[in-house]
């Protein structure tokens, strides 16, 4: 049922927690956000359509929600924006195909599983023509059949049709295996428009280049389309819209104010863009999840990063302060994934780990960044356990104790737990990063960011400006890290004296310390440091 945001509620309503099905959505009493608008823009004004948005935005619950719109289940959209609006309820015959539920990394079979699952399916309905052999030619021909049948076009929906692409990516062999037999099979639809009524495909990545997009460059791709980027996700309007019972109890339980509850929300979860002129959308996974458990934690982090993006991020040198928002891309590029591409950028933003922060309409260009505090401090934490190979106890090492010694003053603290922090990591991964010194970088990014969960801490990449500043309540300190096996501590205190670190801290009122301190790349440690008020 849709919110009533005009009743009191003593606990939180039955929350839609891992219900994709419309159907059963609609008859549990669960709260929804009634998304039958864009759903009614889109069947009327498309049709061979792909969208990419993140794993667990609402691709599984928009696509069954399509499902039953052209079963013509009028009932389970009574009281929606489309039942004042649609004036025929027709039944069309619908193929919903899904790849969940099969592991295949582990062979050509789990794939020629999931599709001979999904036809047999289709054709104890519609019937099988056994002389057809291949997976393409069984759906060609039900696809002509329930057309001949019905007299009615046919609606596709695929849903994830990546996963079979994405589990692969690490086997070239198998990768290329599958995208021929998926190349074929998706093919089919190119040349079927009057036998169809209506295509939906889904994912989280976009493939370009391959063979699969090739074939399937006639789809209308949606993804950073105005029109369509609140298809999902929940906006800030929808979110105080259906579930202002909901943010009040949590405001209580948590100890805030209303206000004080939707900015630590708007902070955790909200910030996705998916176009220019989008208005800020939340993570849907993450928001009723909060508004169930009455508790803040990083729900759709916890879920799990994908392995194929853990392994991309293994074998990449990245300079990681870039994603603060300083990454500027076109839009061809953010969707420029190929099977051996060894750019990070691409599927970061197709996996809801960076979005579009800004657009620059001169330069046609889009600024990417972190979305919130639950995909930005998750992720680093995440890069931090990958980026030590595990080896460094992360519950040891605390961003927060860190924070807490320097809001104490206490310089000499913070500098041997990160003396201590590198001297954890194994000599040996020494050699696994070829002393490259982008990953030493990234590391000091990566701990100076987290500590800024707890205390304002602001790393910087730019030429000109310091290694890192970190304000507490009476206090600013300035750091400069050497990395050449000749400098001193002086030379880093001179750095910052010479080139004015201080100078955009003067007019603070605060206490100006420099810190300057010498990393051996080689020894993979901090080998000395010295501080001056």
């Amino acid at each position: 049922m849709t919110a009533n945001t005009t009743a009191a509620a003593l606990e939180p309503r039955k929350m839609p927690i891992s219900i994709q099905d419309f159907r059963k959505l609609r008859t549990s009493e669960c709260v929804y956000v009634d998304k039958t608008e864009v759903l009614h823009r889109l069947v009327t004004r498309r049709f061979q359509v792909f969208l990419s948005r993140p794993r667990r935005f609402g691709k599984s619950l928009f696509i069954s929600t399509l499902k039953y719109y052209f079963l013509g289940r009028k009932e389970l959209f009574d009281g929606l924006y489309i039942a004042g609006v649609e004036k025929e309820w027709a039944e069309y015959p619908v193929f919903h195909f899904e790849f969940v539920g099969e592991n295949y990394s582990a062979g050509m079979d789990r794939l020629r599983s999931a599709l001979d699952s999904n036809l047999r399916n289709l054709e104890e309905e519609w019937g099988r023509n056994e002389q057809d052999d291949s997976f393409a030619e069984r759906l060609k021909s039900l696809i002509k059949r329930a057309y001949k049948k019905t007299g009615r076009g046919v609606v596709v929906l695929v849903d994830e049709y990546d996963k079979p692409l994405l589990e692969t990516m690490h086997d070239e062999a198998l990768n290329s295996e599958v995208r021929a037999e998926l190349k074929g099979f998706y093919g089919v639809l190119k040349g079927l428009d009057a036998c169809l009524k209506f295509v939906f495909l889904t994912g989280v990545t976009k493939f370009s280049q391959v063979s699969i997009f090739s074939d399937l460059n006639h789809l209308d791709d949606i993804s950073l389309t105005d029109d369509y980027s609140g298809l999902c996700g929940i906006s800030e309007r929808e979110l105080l819209e259906h579930f202002k019972p909901e943010i009040q109890l949590l405001a209580d339980k948590q100890g805030y104010g209303y206000d004080e509850a939707v900015a630590q929300l708007k902070k955790e979860y909200d910030g996705y863009h998916f176009s220019k002129h989008c208005e800020d959308m939340y993570n849907p996974f993450s928001v009723i999840n909060v508004l169930d458990k009455l508790d803040f934690s990083r729900y759709w982090f916890k879920t799990g990063t994908p392995t194929f993006l853990i392994k991309m991020l293994e074998r990449t040198y990245f300079d990681l302060s870039k994603l603060n928002g300083d990454i500027s891309v076109t839009d061809d590029y953010m969707f420029d994934y190929r099977a051996n591409n060894q750019d990070p950028i691409p599927v970061l933003y197709q996996s809801g780990y960076l979005t579009i922060k800004g657009y620059n309409i001169k330069s046609t260009r889009y600024t990417l960044g972190f979305p919130n505090e639950e995909v930005k401090y998750g992720f680093l934490e995440e890069l931090l356990s990958i980026y030590t190979f595990n080896s460094v106890n992360i519950n040891g090492f605390s961003a927060y104790d860190m924070a807490l010694s320097l809001q104490k003053g206490d310089i000499k603290s913070v500098m041997i737990m990160l003396r201590s922090f590198f001297a954890d990591i194994p000599y040996d991964l020494q050699e696994k990063r070829h002393k490259n010194e982008k990953y030493f970088q990234s590391l000091f990014y990566t701990v100076f960011t987290l500590m800024g969960q707890f205390i304002q801490a602001e790393v910087k990449s730019a030429g000109g400006r310091s290694d890192a500043v970190v304000k507490t309540a009476d206090s600013i300190y300035v750091f400069e890290f050497k990395m050449d096996d000749n400098a001193t501590v002086e030379d880093a205190l001179q750095q910052i004296d010479s080139n004015d670190y201080l100078l955009p801290y003067q007019a603070a009122g605060k206490r100006l310390v420099k810190i300057g301190a010498v990393f051996n790349k080689d020894k993979c440690a901090l080998t000395d440091y010295d501080f001056r008020f």
